[in-house]
């Protein structure tokens, strides 16, 4: 941790879950924020500097998923806040959403104060362990990326072949591709490209970011025995090898 004292806002609808959480994380030396619902928590991130999110997947009105895809897809500093989900329920499918939708990290309800506390600390690190000049995605105000005989609609997350042809893309996929876009002709490690596309803990073994690599390669028809697009280099990680030009919303409007 910093020796500057860490922000969190808790967004939950129920006080005495709010009041728990605040009261332990404060004893941890963390400066809390509560919220009741996506309203007050755009107020508080107007008026004050978050460092992390908790937020909760049920609530009435917005939900914690519209909530953190509007917020990651908003752009700006807030954009790239750590989120941590909690929700109570029980089945995969919406811990995967809600990781699919730019969650950093997840925590089914009933939990301990204690690991929730770790999370946070864990997810922290990971965030401040990336070089600064590293980003998750391409400048906000980008409403297309034109890369190859490809574009990126990054409003609608599209990606269009050069005859028009929308190619549909998983979120992994399209935060994949963000980063390589929003990096281009730069080696990105697997580590790095672990800690931009997933943001936690992920085994030593663990071959996903290859896997996913692969995957992209297919969606971009870049032949994988000797790729144009990504490519891989040797003991080091992958590079997107070719040129990105950047159509602003305001530019991209007036174009048509």
């Amino acid at each position: 941790m910093s020796n500057q004292q860490d922000h969190v806002l808790i967004v939950d609808d129920d006080r005495e879950i709010r009041s728990l959480l605040a009261d332990y994380l404060e004893k941890q030396g963390l400066r809390c924020t509560a919220a009741a619902d996506g309203r007050e928590m755009k107020a508080t991130l107007e008026r004050h500097r978050i460092d992390l999110i908790v937020l909760d997947l049920m609530m009435p009105g917005e939900d914690g998923l519209s909530l953190c895809r509007n917020l990651r897809a908003g752009g700006g500093p807030q954009a790239n806040i750590p989120i941590l989900m909690l929700t109570a329920r029980g089945e995969d499918m919406d811990r995967i959403i809600g990781l699919e939708m730019g969650a950093d990290d997840y925590l089914p309800k009933p939990f301990v104060p204690r690991e929730l506390y770790a999370r946070i600390r864990a997810i922290l690190r990971r965030a401040r362990a990336l070089p600064p000049n590293l980003e998750a995605a391409p400048p906000a105000n980008a409403r297309e990326l034109h890369f190859a005989h490809w574009r990126l609609d990054t409003a609608n997350r599209h990606l269009i072949d050069s005859a028009g042809t929308v190619v549909p893309l998983s979120g992994a996929e399209y935060r994949m591709l963000g980063v390589f876009l929003a990096h281009p002709q730069r080696v990105l490690s697997r580590d790095q490209l672990m800690e931009l596309t997933q943001g936690r803990e992920a085994d030593v073994f663990d071959r996903s970011i290859d896997l996913l690599v692969s995957r992209l390669r297919q969606r971009l028809a870049d032949n994988a025995r000797e790729p144009a697009i990504i490519k891989t280099v040797r003991n080091e990680g992958y590079v997107l090898a070719c040129e990105v030009s950047a159509v602003a919303a305001s530019a991209e409007g007036k174009a048509r």
